[in-house]
């Protein structure tokens, strides 16, 4: 016990000095930045994925193989290419889009997988598809149900949308994962998870235990359910429920319209399933690794990773930093008071 409170001590002092030299370069970094005017605007990448799988196969080949064997393979290889582009040019390939998302609990990559999809509906068509590569324990309803909305727009245009998780979709992930033609998930992959859970503490004793008196004033009925800091009724409590109740039922509206397959009031319980127990419950179509999938399409198919980068001030990379320090030194701290739990 002792050596965890010297190490929470040190990882105290070590996260004060990381956000002070943080604050300072940030200040700086501002003071050199004013009177100046700086686009944040990002950029579409577009990278082949065949091309890798390619580069890939021919870097295993050129060890495994003796040279002869190699060079015939390589020739023969470059001949079917060529025959591949002549082929390409009479009679046009299906093309994949592929996006990636990994949710937070406010969804905030709704911010970048917007713009891919606005760029890749520029010129995707009917008979091509897109691929995404979904993670996400869910969050937020209004955030995840922006994301959602994203990924509508796809179906929208008759484009077919495919969804591959291979963690998890929960919650509000499962909700984005509804909106596929066709949904594929690894054999241990979390899904499910129809329901909505809320919880906050209140401090309202606390406070007057203290001698702390808190006002709250509000115009309607029920513009304020639950408080933290002032004093809950029973009928704030009710409301509060009720609304739960709502956006449970609006949900399991939402994925019903989108997979009416399922028997809604058995899955929404709250619950979650792995993979193969998702497939029986038909929360799934199929049972496979994004990875996979895209193995399998290359061949007839030109995949293609869609990423849009966005342009970040100095401010926003330092903080950045920050922020990914402080997740690591707290990862530490969990993992030594985990093990700790072992150890008698």
């Amino acid at each position: 016990m002792e050596f965890l409170l010297e190490y929470g001590l040190f990882l105290a002092k070590s996260v004060t000095i990381i956000i002070a030299v943080v604050v300072i370069i940030s200040a700086i970094a501002v003071a050199s930045q004013r009177g100046k005017r700086e686009s944040n605007d990002g950029h579409i990448e577009v990278s082949t994925l065949n091309h890798k799988f390619e580069d890939w196969e021919d870097m295993l080949k050129y060890e495994i193989l003796d040279e002869d064997t190699f060079k015939k393979e390589h020739k023969a290889k470059k001949k079917q290419e060529k025959q591949d582009r002549k082929k390409k040019t009479e009679e046009k390939r299906k093309r994949l889009y592929v996006l990636d998302f990994d949710g937070d609990m406010s969804a905030s990559e709704v911010e970048l997988l917007r713009h891919e999809i606005s760029a890749v509906l520029t010129v995707a068509k009917p008979e091509d598809e897109i691929l995404l590569r979904l993670e996400s324990p869910g969050g937020m309803v209004h955030s995840y149900g922006l994301a959602s909305s994203q990924l509508q727009r796809i179906r929208n245009h008759g484009i077919p949308l495919t969804i591959a998780i291979d963690r998890v979709a929960a919650s509000g992930g499962y909700m984005m994962a509804c909106i596929g033609n066709k949904i594929l998930a690894a054999p241990f992959a979390v899904i499910g998870s129809i329901g909505v859970v809320a919880q906050l503490p209140n401090f309202n004793r606390l406070l007057k235990k203290h001698d702390v008196d808190v006002e709250l004033h509000t115009a309607g009925a029920h513009k304020r359910t639950l408080t933290m800091i002032g004093e809950n009724t029973d009928e704030g409590r009710q409301k509060f429920k009720e609304e739960l109740e709502e956006t449970h039922i609006l949900f399991k509206e939402y994925v019903s319209e989108n997979r009416p397959q399922l028997d809604i009031e058995h899955i929404a319980t709250g619950e979650v399933w792995y993979g193969k127990r998702a497939l029986d419950q038909k929360l799934i179509d199929e049972l496979s690794t994004s990875d996979d999938y895209l193995l399998s399409k290359r061949e007839d198919t030109d995949l293609f990773l869609v990423k849009y980068r966005q342009k970040r001030s100095l401010q926003e990379r330092l903080g950045f930093a920050a922020e990914a320090a402080f997740n690591r030194s707290l990862t530490s701290l969990l993992g030594k008071l985990s093990q700790n739990r072992y150890w008698g």
